[in-house]
């Protein structure tokens, strides 16, 4: 296959267009970039070796294509042409076209099978063809002006009706542009329903601002080599209704009206998040940006700033994420993954690279223009619901120009519980709030579908919003209560109002002393069998809901969040610190801590990982990244170690595959103890190790595993996926990675049987565990454990109470002679009624 090398001053541009035109063809061509110079101190520059080393690791006889930007990297290219034999000179082709988008459309016409003048022909006509995509300049970002058709070949299109109960709403678009972007064809979507014009399928914006709804039909046409592919794909993303039900999940409370009329004090809002605060209140004021339009230069300099600061803004989103997925669930947390995709709009990026480029604007400018462009097609929709996402346009946009501005993100801080009283809150501030701290939260903006309320009401924090902008201007400490149900807040409030809020909460409160009095008994099924019930945290807030929800034990600690958001790794003693504060909360229940699992998809920007992987599931991740880093996994090990005194404390070591893996850790793991040892420090001697079964050798060699370790947990994600062999992350082939497939459940059976037959327990600690739709199977199967997020908890517990062991072994049995995940589901479902 042809080969593309990128030639650039800039080796951050050179290898940001390098990870772009990748995605656009999923890494099928062959890229090599040679970029900047080794000077710490004036890096921009080109080396004519590492232009010849760049063409050497590509070269085929097929072809080269060398792309360059301007002065010395088309010299250096020429140069390096010389070291080549004359054979190899014939096949390296140095090319002018603009280095963007000419390395987009090379890869992608390389990636069709065309040959090195065609491919050249491409890239020299990439221009025009953004051009024809984006038309004149004053157009807006949501329209695409013409299309280039065959007319002797007419452009396949499919025709299709939303059911999604919300319609495209960010959840459903992202999976709609996460699946466009996957395939090389030009997707255009029409909402027809509302006669809007054509957009582009791989842009998050176009495709949210079409406004589409429940009923609404769509048509989508794709021109490329793969369009009926794309085409069906798309379709079965609509069949499957995106993953989602048409349940109202986590909706607003309904509007009760007690007292209609007005009193004294009292401020009349919108419902957005039921239960009853009486606090004082405390302002929340956001960090004020202040942008001022001036010239620039050097616009190149200026559009690799915007680009370093995208990749800081997508690693901090990836963190708020990772987070909001353990506190308040995946579902809620995929309210990230559209603010993800916003970052990677190619819309939206290109219209900020040409105010910057051909206006000369500065970055802040140029990003705050666009920005406001979208965020008012969002405004100018009919659809109430959808002009409500501009929440999370313009939550990205100020998080991307805080970080050109320089300033430091707005944090909470507060030393009491308070009701924080703000003009608005964005979805990244509600999911950073801490629920024992904010009792209640007070807007003047808003609305009860918001995703803010969505959070918030996962939080369980009650919020009235939308209230009069009096409120703003009441002095901090001042005593409020409001009432998320009826929507009302009093400012000062009479006695009597104190006397009926109070009341009321009191009742409320009960009401969840009482639930999670019932989350606190042990798990018991209707014929006595105990099953552990523990939790997923990844914070030490984390472990305060865990205990406060019923936990029993922390089943997996998920040590990344102590690496990630930060400029180096934590030392020894953050990390002790750290330990011994989730454990002292635990008050000697069970803590297993899983060491470090990063690297291949979770890389650490401060750790040097090498080449770019093609495919990191299958990478440098893991146990297999901590041998490779024995400084790192050293110090892990000594501060999981000092912790362990006086607690009960277990390591688990992440994607083992191998025997020669855990022995070597534990190899490792005795070196640390006999260090401390040395030094007079005490630790458990007799803590307990144990391994992640999530890839499927690890099942197959369980029996030899189980004589190294104390016990097993099943990953059940991964070891879904790798099962599978399908990509989690990929629309195309997600809906192959459901755990549980006949397939994946033989081999969580199989990793029970063994382990049980060598005397060691098995947990599971994969979002399974959290289905209860799925609890008679993992009964049934024998598990010893099951771990999940804290707010799930209760619910499991529930539901193991009302099964019996006898009737999960019968359901299971039939379970494995399914042939489809479909199946089993079914079977589950006439078999017994899942709690609500």
């Amino acid at each position: 296959m042809i080969g593309i090398v990128i030639v650039s001053h800039s080796k951050q541009l050179a290898l940001g267009v390098r990870e772009l035109a990748a995605q656009m063809v999923q890494d099928q061509v062959p890229m090599a970039v040679a970029a900047g110079i080794e000077d710490p101190e004036n890096p921009l520059g080109t080396d004519p070796i590492q232009v010849y080393e760049a063409i050497a690791s590509v070269f085929s006889d097929d072809g080269v294509l060398v792309l360059m930007d301007l002065g010395s990297a088309l010299l250096s290219a020429e140069m390096a042409i010389e070291f080549l034999s004359e054979a190899q000179q014939q096949k390296v082709h140095l090319c002018e076209a603009p280095l963007v988008e000419g390395a987009i459309a090379a890869v992608v016409a390389a990636a069709s099978g065309r040959d090195i003048h065609q491919v050249m022909a491409e890239a020299r006509g990439a221009l025009q063809a953004k051009a024809t995509q984006l038309g004149v300049v004053s157009k807006p970002l949501s329209v695409v002006t013409s299309t280039t058709t065959n007319i002797e070949s007419p452009t396949p299109e499919i025709r299709l009706i939303m059911s999604n109960r919300l319609g495209l709403h960010a959840r459903p678009a992202a999976q709609f542009v996460a699946t466009v972007a996957r395939f090389k064809s030009q997707i255009l979507v029409q909402n027809l329903t509302r006669n809007t014009e054509l957009v582009r399928g791989d842009s998050i914006n176009q495709v949210t601002t079409l406004g589409v709804r429940q009923g609404h039909e769509l048509v989508i046409t794709a021109t490329g080599s793969d369009a009926n592919e794309a085409l069906a794909a798309l379709q079965a993303l609509f069949a499957n209704n995106f993953g989602e039900d048409n349940v109202a999940l986590n909706s607003p409370p309904a509007f009760h009206h007690e007292i209609t009329p007005a009193t004294h004090g009292e401020l009349l809002g919108i419902a957005a998040s039921s239960g009853v605060a009486i606090a004082p209140v405390v302002h929340y004021q956001p960090t004020q940006i202040h942008i001022t339009q001036h010239h620039v230069e050097d616009v190149e300099a200026e559009w690799q700033r915007v680009q370093a600061v995208i990749h800081i803004a997508r690693q901090e989103i990836q963190a708020v994420f990772s987070q909001a997925s353990i506190q308040i669930g995946d579902a809620e947390a995929a309210i990230f993954d559209a603010q993800l995709l916003f970052l990677e709009d190619p819309v939206l990026l290109e219209a900020v690279k040409e105010r910057i480029l051909e206006h000369h604007l500065n970055a802040e400018a140029a990003w705050q223009a666009v920005v406001d462009e979208v965020a008012t097609s969002y405004h100018t929709l009919e659809d109430s619901y959808l002009q409500e996402r501009v929440d999370d346009v313009v939550d990205v946009g100020q998080r991307v120009l805080r970080l050109l501005a320089g300033n430091a993100p707005a944090k909470v801080h507060l030393q009491e519980p308070a009701i924080l009283v703000a003009t608005d809150l964005t979805p990244s501030d509600t999911a950073g709030l801490d629920p024992t701290k904010v009792v209640g939260i007070c807007t003047t903006s808003g609305s009860a579908t918001s995703h803010s309320a969505i959070i918030a009401r996962t939080l369980g924090i009650p919020a009235v919003l939308g209230v009069d902008a009096q409120v703003l201007h009441l002095a901090d400490g001042t005593l409020m209560a409001l009432d998320g149900e009826s929507g009302k807040a009093w400012v000062e409030p009479e006695s009597h109002i104190l006397d009926l809020l109070a009341a009321k909460q009191s009742a409320w409160q009960t009401a969840q002393q009482e639930a999670r009095a019932t989350a606190h008994q042990p798990a018991i099924t209707r014929d006595g069998r105990q099953v552990s019930v523990f939790a997923n945290i990844g914070s030490i807030s984390d472990v305060q809901v865990a205990v406060a929800s019923g936990a029993q034990g922390v089943g997996l600690l998920r040590t990344e969040f102590l690496y990630l958001d930060r400029t180096n790794a934590p030392t020894e003693q953050e990390q002790l610190a750290v330990y011994q504060a989730i454990a002292q909360v635990l008050d000697n229940r069970p803590l297993i801590i899983r060491t470090l699992d990063v690297g291949g998809d979770k890389p650490l920007p401060y750790l040097k990982v090498g080449l770019r992987e093609a495919n990191p599931f299958l990478g440098w991740r893991g146990i297999r990244f901590c041998l490779d880093h024995l400084d790192l996994f050293k110090t892990q090990l000594r501060a999981i170690l000092r912790a362990s005194v006086g607690h009960q404390i277990k390591i688990m070591l992440p994607m083992i595959a191998t025997v020669t893996e855990v022995r070597a850790a534990k190899v490792i793991l005795g070196e640390v103890q006999a260090e401390l040892n040395q030094a007079g420090i005490s630790f458990d001697a007799a803590m307990k190790v144990g391994i992640m079964v999530e890839v499927p050798s690890a099942v197959a060699i369980a029996d030899q595993l189980a004589t190294e370790v104390d016990f097993f947990s099943i990953g059940t994600n991964d070891l879904s996926q790798y099962t599978m062999a399908s990509d989690r992350t990929n629309p195309r082939v997600a809906n192959l990675v459901d755990a549980l497939h006949p397939a994946v459940l033989r081999m969580v059976q199989q990793t029970i049987q063994t382990a049980h037959a060598a005397g060691i327990s098995v947990g599971l600690c994969g979002e399974l565990a959290a289905d209860t739709l799925a609890t008679p199977i993992l009964l049934g199967l024998g598990l010893d454990e099951l771990s999940v997020n804290p707010q799930s908890i209760p619910r499991l517990k529930q539901a193991i109470a009302r099964l019996s062991i006898v009737e999960c072994e019968a359901i299971v049995a039939s379970a494995l002679q399914q042939d489809s995940a479909v199946h089993v589901r079914e079977l589950i479902s006439t078999s017994i009624t899942p709690p609500a």
